[in-house]
């Protein structure tokens, strides 16, 4: 189970994401790489679905750009080889 102090810190980060200037996001996850983890590409696939919800669509296709790449990044998703 998640402490909520965790998902405060993702929250957190994904606000810091949200705000900062187009092209600063890298620097942003590398600023807490201990959050850079399956939990986190969870809470940003909620906050974008919350966002797509009240009609925020930009920010939520920019959320699930973010955990699609970090989910890449991190081999959350193993890559699918085709059958040989």
């Amino acid at each position: 189970m998640m402490s909520d102090h965790r998902q405060d810190q993702y929250f957190n980060l994904i606000d810091q994401l949200l705000k900062c200037p187009n092209g600063q996001e890298p620097e942003v996850l590398d600023s807490q790489p201990e959050l850079l983890d399956a939990g986190l590409v969870k809470s940003l696939m909620q906050v974008a679905t919350m966002m797509a919800h009240q009609d925020h669509q930009d920010a939520a296709k920019f959320l699930i750009f973010i955990a699609r790449q970090l989910s890449k990044e991190l081999g959350l998703y193993p890559q699918v080889s085709p059958e040989s």
